[in-house]
């Protein structure tokens, strides 16, 4: 009799099962989600854009961050710095072709024009979703074992060395070939870490410290960030965390073959680059 052949991992070229149905899932209704929130939180932000620490702010308080216009121009201020944003930021030119002082411009924004209260229902009912299919994820991810097994990051991941290692791949390019491309690498565990356990839950609590039964009920809410104004700024920050995650995923889905990742994240299979 013959030995059993032992299995081995899959090879280069290969179709393989990549991502499990509940990871699909959740991955494109956080795509429409997002999109949605950013947008219309944009329109919330249009109403007062600026942003400021503490307690209180209102528009003759100290701003530390601002978008508006001065003598028809569009500026950008961050602190002592300004720079001049016409035709993207605080001046833009509308959907019917007129000026538009506004923070954000209108392909921007949810709805397109003005409409603090329409944004806001916008923004409040994704929130409902966002919060509770991070929520069913992460006890799902615990469940299935996806968490310990593709984002827990172990000791030797830690190594100074191996993140070095990992940054100077990225850098040039080199992304992984075959059964190796099945595997997170410590700089994608450490984003889709800080994701799942940092900024979705930041935007969630500072979001719903802004509401103002909340704000009334549970004071602590905002407290705990400084006050009311910080959990505002934090909450735009962590949205725009979020923004730089989505575009930096998106480039490097571009660059490691769109297709073949694209096909993954629909169907779940996925053949192993040669």
């Amino acid at each position: 009799m013959t030995a059993a052949a032992e299995p081995t991992e899959p090879q280069s070229g290969d179709r393989v099962r990549r991502h499990r149905l509940s990871t699909r899932l959740w991955h494109w209704l956080n795509a429409v989600t997002l999109a949605v929130m950013l947008m219309s939180g944009l329109t919330i932000f249009n109403a007062h854009p600026r942003l400021y620490w503490g307690e209180y702010g209102a528009n003759f308080d100290k701003a530390w961050l601002e978008i508006g216009a001065i003598r028809g121009e569009g500026v950008l201020r961050v602190g002592a710095v300004t720079i001049r944003t016409t035709g993207l930021l605080g001046v833009s030119q509308g959907a019917d072709g007129a000026e538009r002082h506004k923070a954000f411009p209108h392909w921007a924004t949810i709805p397109s024009y003005y409409d603090l209260a329409i944004g806001r229902r916008w923004h409040l009912a994704f929130a409902w979703v966002l919060s509770l299919s991070l929520a069913f994820y992460l006890i799902w991810s615990l469940v299935n074992g996806h968490l310990r097994r593709d984002i827990h990051i172990t000791r030797r991941e830690w190594r100074p060395a191996h993140v070095w290692h990992d940054i100077k791949e990225h850098a040039r390019l080199r992304f992984p070939k075959g059964a190796a491309a099945l595997r997170y690498g410590v700089l994608q565990k450490l984003a889709y870490a800080g994701v799942l356990f940092g900024l979705l839950p930041l935007v969630i609590v500072t979001g719903l410290g802004m509401a103002p039964g909340v704000d009334a009920a549970w004071p602590w809410v905002t407290a705990i960030w400084g006050g009311r104004q910080s959990a505002r700024s934090l909450h735009f920050l962590a949205a725009f965390g979020l923004l730089g995650f989505f575009a930096v995923h998106l480039v490097m889905v571009l660059l490691s073959g769109p297709l073949n990742q694209l096909r993954g994240m629909i169907t779940g299979w996925y053949r192993l680059p040669r």
